[in-house]
């Protein structure tokens, strides 16, 4: 597809994020923190958002290490945020950021694997919680600051059994499959061309946590690592994709 080519064609500048604001939730571990030190490296002030305070503070210090612009910290449990956590949080980065031109969700929760007969509600409610209903809200509070942006643009992560929900990912698989609903009502809502525009992302098999806990077993020397995989992110933040919108792009 040319959509593919015109990722691999990309080449930004060092500062092709200069003066923009990009909000990474996730940012303390794998896609999320590798999503965070490109983002940034290229220019960007970036929002850390995370649940480990200790995690966003490695991230943080990995990002001023490099001399790119210092990053906000912003700590947040997404199992237990209130509508007024996000409300806050929103306030929070127009007040010390000034501005916001991107949302990128990476923030997710698997509670295990298993049957769905065998699945309590507390866990759904949590997984629906944390990969669906945080990106709505923190997206829905993020709005009126990224529709002041030339080029706003959010990207959903979704997952590969989200695409193709299979047996025992349960509540996992339903809430990513969910996500396609939420991008594309977002994207009909918001359809004038200078709009904020949403985009999903599915990874793929990677190196990361959640991977190492449901393929235990798995030599990881196969799978790719997270920093592999920044360049359809930067894309989709950049001017270059500003009429890409309500796309799924399976890595």
């Amino acid at each position: 597809m040319q959509i593919y080519e015109e990722i691999a064609r990309h080449q930004p500048s060092p500062t092709f994020l200069a003066d923009r604001v990009i909000v990474v939730s996730g940012a303390g571990q794998g896609l999320g923190r590798a999503v965070a030190l490109d983002a940034a490296k290229h220019g960007a002030t970036i929002a850390l958002l995370g649940r480990s305070s200790k995690k966003l503070e490695a991230t943080f210090d990995a990002i001023v290490a490099s001399g790119a612009p210092t990053p906000a910290i912003a700590p947040l449990d997404f199992a237990t945020a209130s509508d007024q956590d996000f409300t806050q949080l929103a306030q929070m980065i127009g007040h010390e950021l000034g501005r916001c031109d991107g949302i990128v969700h990476c923030a997710a929760l698997l509670k295990h694997l298993q049957p769905l007969k065998h699945e309590p509600l507390e866990d759904w409610l949590a997984m629906l919680r944390v990969n669906l209903a945080a990106p709505f809200a923190l997206t829905r509070a993020c709005l009126p600051l990224l529709q002041q942006s030339d080029n706003g643009s959010v990207v959903f992560v979704s997952e590969t059994h989200g695409l193709r929900p299979a047996a025992y990912w349960g509540g996992f698989a339903v809430s990513k499959f969910a996500l396609s609903g939420l991008m594309q009502v977002w994207n009909d809502e918001l359809s004038r061309e200078d709009s904020p525009r949403m985009n999903i992302v599915i990874p793929g098999p990677m190196q990361s946590p959640q991977r190492a806990r449901t393929h235990p077993g798995e030599d990881k020397s196969l799978l790719k690592h997270p920093e592999d995989l920044t360049a359809a992110f930067l894309y989709l933040l950049s001017t270059d994709s500003k009429k890409v919108r309500g796309q799924t792009l399976e890595l």
